[in-house]
């Protein structure tokens, strides 16, 4: 299933061109425009639907409001923190990056920092080239026998481990999302930073910025750690306190930085990285012909399996998404999607909504219940008047909107081997709950607040519910009124029970202009199209 239709798309930096040429012969076309002001940027985006990025765009709220017709931004690299995921994700909008592009780069880089960090070859080589021979003020340490502390345990901190490994360092590490029993199958052991910090003679960071890891290493970190030492950054500016690095350095305390990231990027304050025990680079992570010939191949290509229903690699804001690949997702989604819309037309004079529970029975759907509790939200809130509901937004509109969604699975009677979707909501005090399947390729409507339909009510086109009793005078002056309004009824269903609590349904070839004519006919009359 495609998730979504792409057809033009935005490069504002430069891509290893590996990249335009596998979405151009994707049928997708190609613009590419680097160096673009904001102002620029916010000029051309609104003609694309989807943008490709490295680091230095910064796709702001701002921007991302300005896209209109944007679906899609993909960043080639690691890390997504220069585009505004939240306002993405408000806006249904999927972020993407290329997690292991340049895993192998970035590694490559913190070992290579580590190495000059404990013999100073930068140092020395400056001193070369300065016309001098000083052996004496060189004295370096070697690696063999030390602690290296890796703070972050993915892709990146697990490379790293097994090349310092190779140099006879120790590694011992903290991540809170990598099992201890998986790191420790890579030669890691895993304990707190309390732990840590004490026991480090190097420590390296690979963790992403957020709140919970900006200044991690700080004034009171560093007071933790063996005198003298040294830490490398090549994840991300502000993981390490600048300010308290500088007085570490200062201090004696911290013995040397190897630093690739910086909060302000070009630095305007260079006193940190004129510091005599800085080793600094330009953020030269992903800097090789490699990992930008993998970020921009990566990138096209998660972009093109996305659209050709292949599969969902790297999206940041859309896990919900990954599991909608199968063969029959599709038609589960619109179903999702129909019952939704059926519960919240028939409810719409009971508001507010309190609680929406989507409940998924049998073993083909054990996997389901998470994007068929978004494709029900979708179908819910399809005329959301701030921004239009898709399975990417869906479950933050429904938090704005006060509305709590729970989600179950239940294994039903194998012997039935019928697979079902119950949605039930509550509204103004009211509860309603609507059933239904998937028949062949239709989804189909099986029950209506205990209204069961004598034949499956296939959720597509104008479709009018109403609420009374059917006898032959009521269903005669409802065909009345359909025929004065020159309205055909195509299919009509009833519910099993014959009595006045009961919902039925009939298919229309057009919606009613005005359904005061039916009210005094029946309890309650809602019309929609699906």
């Amino acid at each position: 299933m495609a998730l979504v239709s792409i057809k033009r798309i935005l490069i504002s930096e430069s891509v290893d061109p590996c990249c335009k040429k596998i979405l151009q012969d994707n049928d997708i076309q190609v613009t590419e425009k680097q160096n673009m002001t904001k102002d620029e940027l916010i000029a051309e985006i609104k003609d694309f639907d989807g943008l490709v990025v490295r680091s230095a765009t910064k796709v702001t709220a701002e921007i991302i409001n300005a896209a209109v017709n944007l679906k899609i931004i993909g960043r080639a690299g690691t890390g997504v923190d220069n585009v505004d995921v939240d306002a993405a994700t408000k806006r249904g909008i999927i972020v993407m990056n290329t997690p292991s592009g340049n895993t192998v780069s970035a590694a490559e880089l913190t070992c290579a920092l580590l190495i000059c960090l404990s013999r100073r070859l930068p140092q020395a080589v400056m001193s070369m080239k300065a016309g001098n021979w000083d052996r004496k003020s060189f004295m370096g340490t070697e690696l063999n026998g030390k602690i290296l502390g890796i703070v972050g345990l993915g892709r990146i901190g697990k490379e790293v481990a097994t090349r310092m490994q190779s140099f006879g360092m120790k590694t011992i590490g903290y991540d809170p999302i990598t099992p201890p029993d998986i790191s420790a199958t890579w030669g890691v052991e895993q304990m707190s930073l309390e732990q840590l910090w004490p026991q480090c003679d190097y420590i390296t960071v690979h963790t992403p910025l957020m709140p919970s890891t900006t200044g991690l290493l700080n004034d009171a970190s560093f007071a933790k750690c063996k005198k003298g030492v040294k830490v490398v950054n090549c994840a991300r500016g502000g993981i390490i306190d600048e300010a308290a690095l500088l007085r570490a350095l200062e201090s004696g305390q911290c013995g040397g930085a190897g630093l690739d990231v910086f909060v302000q990027e070009p630095p305007k304050d260079y006193t940190l990285v004129n510091h005599a025990n800085v080793i600094s680079c330009p953020h030269l992570g992903a800097s090789t012909k490699e990992a930008q010939a993998r970020c921009g191949q990566d990138i096209a290509l998660q972009i093109v399996d996305m659209l050709q229903g292949k599969a969902l690699v790297g999206a940041v804001n859309a896990h919900v998404l990954a599991s909608t690949f199968s063969p029959d997702s599709h038609k589960w989604i619109k179903l999702g999607e129909a019952l939704g819309l059926v519960l919240r037309t028939c409810s719409a004079s009971k508001q507010p909504y309190g609680q929406v529970q989507v409940t998924t029975i049998g073993e083909s759907l054990k996997d389901s219940v998470g994007f068929l509790g978004s494709a029900v939200m979708v179908g819910f809130l399809k005329d959301s008047p701030k921004n239009s509901p898709n399975l990417v937004n869906v479950l933050t509109l429904a938090q704005e909107a006060g509305i709590m969604i729970i989600r179950n699975h239940a294994d039903g009677d194998q012997k039935l081997a019928k697979s079902l979707c119950t949605v039930e909501i509550s509204a103004g005090g009211s509860r309603y709950e609507a059933t239904g399947s998937v028949q062949g390729e239709v989804p189909v409507l099986l029950d209506l607040n205990d209204s069961i339909f004598r034949q499956p009510i296939p959720l597509s086109g104008n479709l009018l519910f109403f609420k009374g009793r059917t006898t032959p005078q009521v269903l005669s002056s409802i065909s009345g009124v359909l025929a004065d309004a020159c309205v055909v009824m195509e299919s009509f269903s009833a519910s099993v029970a014959n009595n006045e609590d009961q919902w039925c349904c009939m298919g229309l070839s057009s919606v009613l202009a005005d359904l005061g004519a039916l009210k005094p006919l029946v309890d309650e009359v809602t019309q929609l199209f699906v």
